[in-house]
């Protein structure tokens, strides 16, 4: 290039305009933005706190009597002090009734969790006795069979060797009827 000619700036090739259709394209749109750079901080902001209106003021300095002689603008300034306690009732009244339903939520979670345990309590209590039964069942069941077995030695003590395939699998029996009453 000459030393006379200008040289034209190479411009960066810019992306289209896309206008978003919906809320989930511009989402999509903003995070292609953000993913663009993902060394750059991304500022998350904080719950906004809950509004809360001014208390009312332990002294009035300015009364606004009945009198005559009020001036055209002390009726803005009365309608401003009504609005603002207005609004500070219906926040009042708002906060009592939030208040209420967590209440209620409390007890109501209260009264299903007792019931749970009570209803836990019968069930552990019914488990507890037919394990015991079964405990019961086993131990009365090894007492047959040892008198059985003495009363087998007496009668014949030929059948010394026991054959595997007449044992009784425990496996094999169910643990509960299916379809029975």
């Amino acid at each position: 290039m000459a030393d006379g000619a200008k040289r034209l700036p190479v411009k960066k090739a810019t992306q289209p305009l896309v206008i978003p259709r919906s809320a989930a394209e511009e989402q999509r749109l903003k995070l292609e933005r953000l993913m663009r750079n993902p060394e750059k901080q991304v500022l998350i902001l904080e719950k906004p706190k809950d509004w809360a209106p001014r208390p009312p003021p332990e002294f009035v300095r300015d009364v606004m009597g009945s009198s005559a002689g009020a001036g055209s603008g002390e009726f803005h300034v009365y309608r401003h002090l009504r609005r603002r306690e207005y609004m500070r009732e219906e926040f009042m009244e708002k906060q009592a009734g939030q208040q209420r339903l967590e209440d209620e939520f409390q007890t109501k979670l209260d009264r299903n969790r007792r019931v749970a345990e009570v209803k836990t309590e019968k069930r552990r209590k019914k488990r507890q006795k037919l394990k015991e039964k079964k405990m019961l069942a086993k131990k009365a069941k090894k007492e047959l069979t040892k008198t059985e077995e003495g009363s087998a030695e007496n009668s014949s003590s030929e059948e010394e060797v026991e054959n595997p395939s007449e044992k009784v699998d425990d496996c094999e029996e169910s643990s509960f009827v299916m379809g029975g009453r």
